[in-house]
């Protein structure tokens, strides 16, 4: 039976954001977007556990520890800002799939590195694909979920993020159990390949969004097609478009927008990247382990402690609201490191455990908060026309403040006028200045419909012949 989406009120998705649970066409969306956030993270973080072992195989210096750590997210910028606007102007579908080829290969090659230089370039060209995993997995997600779960979507499509940062310290434990070093951290880095080259087929075949359709392509068949991906009965399109607004008029109307989307992302990866991919180095700092298998767990009891945050992320998102779980995200991060701030300049003291403890709990803090919420809030935000290209543009500014913190990491920690000390007083300042962007910038979009949030202007607009149904 055909179902009509609206009714005269100006929302051509009316039936489905009038959806109130995830359906299993959803949750097909969530799980093939999902996984490549799973590889993005493992992938990312597994490098934390691959200079566990490179460092003494290789005899790495500071400088080249920083650039290894930095390599991908360098390159996960230029992924972001790439696939962003390719996303938006030739759709969802076409693109969708080519980065996780990318992210593959380049994860297979860096297994097969025999130098500094090849695993440099290496990962560079698997940080190219992960940066366009972000764009394109958030702004189908979005497009694709109802209003009422639409936080609760996305969140779960980057909580897969923690499977993937999980699954890095589980592998790098077994490799180093049982594993000489030199094979243990190829071991590492090839099974980084394995989920992104199983998810190519699927995400090629996820139809292109109905939002997309409709509103950018006029294609009134595909975005009925999509309906029915999503709430499963046969849905009848009413013909609308969106209305083309340019670069210039885009920056005039959200530029305020993107520096509430880019600098609080800015300031979050600073901290997660900064404390993640050199958990290795602050744990030993705070309980020190002399064999393989204790560095790594050393490294990665942290990393675990903080996998809840975003499944309390999922979970509230859409109660609490993103900016009220950003601001307390940021908020107890803050807290948490300005202890740390003390402890590591020798002005408090207590037990190494505790602080080890407590770093844990910083990451919970930004999972459960502004880890998630900034993934979440450029997918929102923007007009359809540009909602790829803002989120790659958000996310690039989040990726540059995670590359400066982990080239600049061990160089900082070596210095001994510095070390880590410094490190954490810089990441208080920088959890501070993330709640009071967040405070002046970011709208709540709780609640709301995407094209009311991204202040869509939306015109009837006669069905082609083509288009319509045929008898």
């Amino acid at each position: 039976m055909k179902q009509s989406p609206s009714d005269g009120d100006g929302n051509p998705f009316k039936y489905l954001d009038s959806t109130n649970r995830l359906t299993m066409g959803l949750w097909k969306v969530i799980l093939v977007s999902g996984m490549g956030f799973f590889t993005d993270a493992y992938d990312l973080f597994n490098i934390n556990i691959m200079l566990l072992f490179l460092t003494p195989l290789w005899h790495l210096t500071s400088v080249q520890m920083g650039l290894l750590a930095s390599s991908a997210i360098w390159s996960a910028i230029l992924g972001q800002l790439t696939f962003g606007r390719l996303l938006d102007l030739l759709g969802r579908k076409k693109i969708y799939g080519i980065e996780a080829a990318i992210l593959a290969v380049g994860a297979a090659l860096s297994a097969f590195s025999t130098s500094f230089l090849m695993l440099l370039a290496t990962r560079t060209l698997m940080g190219f694909g992960i940066g366009g995993d972000y764009p394109a997995s958030a702004t189908i997600a979005s497009e694709y979920a109802p209003t009422k779960t639409r936080g609760k979507s996305v969140a779960l499509v980057f909580s897969m993020q923690g499977f993937g940062i999980a699954t890095s310290v589980i592998v790098g434990l077994l490799a180093a159990g049982y594993l000489p070093p030199d094979l243990a951290w190829r071991v590492v880095a090839g099974i980084g390949a394995i989920p992104p080259s199983l998810v190519v087929y699927f995400r090629r075949h996820v139809p292109e969004t109905p939002r997309y359709s409709l509103l950018v392509k006029g294609d009134v068949n595909e975005a009925s097609k999509g309906l029915k991906l999503v709430t499963g009965s046969e849905a009848e399109v009413r013909p609308a478009v969106a209305e083309k607004i340019s670069f210039l008029e885009f920056i005039s109307m959200f530029g305020a927008l993107l520096i509430g989307t880019t600098l609080p992302w800015t300031f979050m990866d600073m901290a997660l990247y900064g404390t993640s991919v050199f958990s290795g180095t602050i744990s030993q700092a705070l309980v020190p382990f002399h064999t393989a298998v204790g560095k790594v767990l050393g490294a990665g009891v942290p990393l675990l402690i903080g996998v809840p945050g975003y499944f309390i992320a999922a979970t509230l998102v859409d109660k609490v609201g993103r900016k009220a779980l950003q601001i307390a995200g940021f908020l107890i991060a803050a807290a948490v490191y300005a202890p740390m701030t003390l402890y590591f300049y020798g002005l408090m003291h207590v037990s190494s455990y505790l602080i080890y403890a407590a770093f844990g709990l910083s990451l919970t803090a930004l999972n459960l908060g502004p880890n998630t919420t900034t993934f979440i809030l450029p997918a929102e935000v923007y007009p359809v026309r540009y909602r790829s290209t803002g989120h790659g543009i958000s996310a690039a500014a989040g990726k540059v403040g995670a590359a400066i913190t982990t080239l600049l990491f061990p160089i900082l920690k070596s210095t001994p006028s510095l070390g880590l000390g410094f490190i954490f007083l810089i990441l208080v300042v920088a959890s501070l200045a993330g709640i009071g962007i967040t405070a002046a910038f970011i709208p709540e979009t709780k609640g709301k419909v995407l094209e009311e949030i991204s202040r869509e202007r939306i015109v009837a607009k006669p069905v082609a012949v083509s288009q319509q149904r045929a008898p």
